[in-house]
C-alpha cells in the first residue's frame, strides 16, 4: 500500500474536484483521496511518498484514436491536401510497414507512456503492431480495421480481418482488448460493415470508425462530387457513393462505437453520435492536412463526448498528448481559455475513459484501478481554478506514472 501526497490532487471527478495539500492512498485500486493529514493518518501502514514543491496528482491520459503502424513516419507522406496525402500514404504505405519494426513500435509507445497516456485505443491495418501493443503496459483497445470497396473481394477481405481479429483474441487479457474498426463511409463497403458489425455485436466489442473527416468526404458523400471522385476512379471506373451519411451511422445504432474526427458533422449526425458513442477530437491531424475545425461548441450543445486522440504519426509529428491539448487550447481561440482548458483535461481522462470501455479508470476515487500520473510544475499555482491551463501549458513529460498501482514511469 501506498501513499502519494502532492500540492494539488486533480481527481477529474463529476465536480471536477481539485484537493490541496492532498494525497492519494492505493494499491491496484485505490484506497483513499483527500486531505494529506486526513489520509496518512488513515492508513498508517502505508509507505508514504511526499512528491516535490509544485506536484501535481491526476488520473492517467487517455489517447482515443492513434495508428502506430505508420511510426515510421516522418516526412515521407504528403501534408496540405486530404486526398493528396490519401494518395501519398497508399503510394508508400508498404514501405513505411516495413520500416517501422519492433523498435519502431516500442518507440511510439514509450512516447505516449512518457508524456501520462496510461490508456489508448489503436486502430491496426494489418496486425504487424499486436505483439507490441501486448507488451506494452498500457491498457489498450485493439481495434482491427476492415476497408474495402469492391464487392468482387468481400470474401478475401472479410477473411483477412477474421484472421486478424481472431489472432488478437489469442492475446485478449483485462489489458488488451479486440475491438472492430471500419475505416470509413468511402472505404467499406456496406456488405462487409454489415458482416464486421455483426461480429461486433456478437462479441459485445467496441468499435471505432473514421467519419467526416474533410470537405471532400462531405462534397462526396452528399453529392457525388468533388476530390473523391477521380481518387476513386483508382478502384472503380465509375465510383458512386455506396451509401448516405446517416445510412452509415444508422449501422451503428444502438453499438457502442468512436467517431474519429467528425469536424464536417451535420446536426443530426451530432445528435446520432451522442446517443450512440463518442468523437474524438484530433486537431493535429485535421490541421495538417487542412480539414475544418471541430464545433466544440455545437457538438457539446448536442451533448457529445468528445475526447482526444492524436491520430497516428501518419498526420502528426507527435504522439504526445500534452502536444495535442496545447494544439487544441490554441486552435479554438474563441472558447474562454480557462473553460477550454477543463474541457480538455475531462476529454482526455474520463471521456477517454468511458469511450474506451475503461470505466475503472479516468478518475480518481475510491475503488477505481490506480491509473495516476505525477506531475511536476515550473512554479507555483497561485489559485487552483488555474490547475487545468498550467497543466496544459507546461507539461511535456510527466514525474512519473503506475498502472494499476504498479510505477511504469
Amino acid at each position: 500500500m501506498k501513499i502519494l501526497t502532492a500540492d494539488y490532487i486533480l481527481t477529474c471527478d463529476d465536480d471536477f474536484s481539485i484537493i490541496e495539500d492532498g494525497a492519494v492512498c492505493f494499491d491496484e485500486k485505490i484506497i483513499e483521496v483527500g486531505k494529506k493529514d486526513e489520509v496518512i493518518k488513515n492508513n498508517p501502514y502505508a509507505i508514504v511518498k511526499h512528491l516535490s514543491p509544485n506536484s501535481v496528482i491526476m488520473p492517467g491520459l487517455i489517447n482515443t484514436h492513434t495508428h502506430l503502424e505508420y511510426s515510421a513516419n516522418k516526412t515521407t507522406l504528403i501534408y496540405g491536401d486530404f486526398i493528396k496525402w490519401l494518395q501519398s500514404v497508399i503510394a508508400n504505405r508498404d514501405k513505411l510497414k516495413e520500416d517501422c519494426g519492433a523498435e519502431c513500435y516500442k518507440n511510439a509507445i514509450e512516447q505516449m507512456l512518457l508524456s501520462g497516456v496510461t490508456a489508448f485505443g489503436n486502430i491496426s491495418s494489418f496486425g504487424d503492431d499486436l505483439d507490441a501493443c501486448f507488451e506494452s503496459p498500457q491498457k489498450i483497445v485493439y481495434f482491427n480495421e476492415i476497408l474495402g470497396s469492391n464487392p468482387d473481394f468481400i470474401d478475401d477481405v472479410f477473411l483477412n480481418f477474421e484472421k486478424r481479429l481472431q489472432k488478437s483474441y489469442e492475446f485478449f487479457s483485462r489489458d488488451l482488448i479486440p475491438a472492430v474498426s471500419i475505416h470509413s463511409i468511402y472505404s467499406t463497403h456496406p456488405m462487409l460493415m454489415d458482416m464486421a458489425l455483426n461480429i461486433a455485436k456478437k462479441d459485445k466489442l467496441l468499435i471505432s470508425a473514421h467519419f467526416m473527416e474533410s470537405l471532400a468526404e462531405r462534397e462526396w458523400i452528399d453529392r457525388g462530387e468533388g476530390d473523391f471522385y477521380e481518387f476513386l476512379k483508382i478502384f472503380n471506373q465509375n465510383p458512386k457513393p455506396m451509401q448516405n451519411a446517416m445510412e452509415f451511422l444508422e449501422k451503428f445504432r444502438g453499438l457502442k462505437t468512436i467517431f474519429a474526427h467528425g469536424v464536417v458533422c451535420k446536426k443530426e449526425e451530432l445528435k446520432f453520435i451522442s446517443k450512440n458513442g463518442s468523437l474524438s477530437h484530433c486537431l493535429v491531424s485535421n490541421r495538417v492536412l487542412n480539414n475544418p475545425l471541430l464545433n466544440i461548441e455545437e457538438a457539446l450543445k448536442e451533448e457529445v463526448s468528445i475526447t482526444i486522440g492524436t491520430d497516428g504519426l501518419s498526420s502528426n509529428n507527435s504522439l504526445n498528448i500534452w502536444d495535442e491539448l496545447r494544439a487544441v487550447l490554441f486552435a479554438h481561440s474563441h472558447i474562454d481559455v480557462l473553460k477550454l482548458s477543463k474541457y480538455l483535461i475531462t476529454f482526455a481522462t474520463v471521456n477517454g475513459a468511458k469511450a474506451l470501455g475503461l470505466d475503472d479508470v479516468g478518475m480518481l476515487k475510491i475503488g477505481k484501478s490506480a491509473d495516476i500520473i505525477t506531475v511536476i510544475l515550473p512554479d507555483k499555482v497561485l489559485k487552483k481554478e488555474q490547475l487545468p491551463l498550467e497543466l496544459i501549458l507546461h507539461t511535456k513529460e510527466v514525474k512519473s506514472g503506475y498502472i494499476d498501482g504498479e510505477r511504469c514511469v
